[in-house]
């Protein structure tokens, strides 16, 4: 199989945000009324966007959330994005060696992605092929963001290999009919996240993202499976 496109998602793949997301989510909710621990905003709402999120809580309250909540969370998010956020660790030297088209298609906005790429000097490597729930109608889980963002760089979905982080995103991109690889090497992933990912349908899983052109190439070539790789 010969690969025309890789779709990244950017939270916990290309960015490692999702511990620094989760607390803050945490903290404003629960400020808001609606006691959460960063635990389990990671548990309930990882990979998803920040609308999918705000109306399954308001639906829960039986209330909207207070008028300003958008803003605080957005006003905490990229404070905390600004001082303390990081480039996944071998994402630069993966891309250096990628020698095809890539795209970003992530649950977040564009403005958080504006945020987080470019606190950490990546935007330039994507912009302008940065795609957002937000231009679809379905968030993940559902395919639509992988199937818009494919259309939108001229690939078949199933020339596109899609790496992910998060179960929303392995079980949209494997039903758009993507090669799909789980990355489970940001800070947020425990010991079992390889086998969640592998369980929600990842083709297979890898925790250095330095060896993501190896693995790019092993499917690409049907190659053997190469040692430090779980192909599921």
């Amino acid at each position: 199989m010969a690969f025309d496109l890789i779709i990244f998602d950017c939270d916990g793949v290309l960015v490692d945000s999702e511990v620094i997301s989760c607390q803050a989510h945490a903290d404003v909710l629960s400020a808001s009324g609606y006691p959460i621990t960063a635990a389990q905003v990671f548990d309930r709402f990882l990979g998803r966007s920040a609308k999918q999120a705000r109306l399954e809580v308001e639906a829960e309250l039986g209330r909207s959330l207070p008028d300003d909540f958008t803003e605080r969370l957005r006003e905490r998010l990229f404070s905390a994005f600004e001082a303390d956020l990081q480039a996944v660790i071998g994402i630069t030297q993966a891309l250096d060696a990628i020698d095809l088209p890539v795209c970003v298609a992530s649950s977040g906005s564009h403005e958080r992605m504006r945020v987080s790429l470019g606190a950490t000097r990546l935007y330039d490597r994507f912009a302008p092929n940065i795609f957002s729930s937000s231009q679809v109608a379905n968030g993940k889980p559902a395919p639509d963001l992988f199937l818009f963002a494919a259309a939108q760089m001229k690939a078949a979905p199933s020339a596109c290999i899609v790496v992910e982080d998060s179960v929303a995103g392995i079980t949209g991109a494997a039903a758009a009919g993507m090669t799909v690889l789980g990355f489970h090497g940001g800070s947020h992933c425990g010991p079992d996240h390889a086998a969640t990912l592998q369980a929600a349908g990842a083709t297979a899983t890898f925790g250095d993202m330095r060896h993501l052109p190896a693995l790019i190439a092993q499917f690409g070539q049907k190659q053997a499976p190469i040692a430090g790789f779980s192909k599921a």
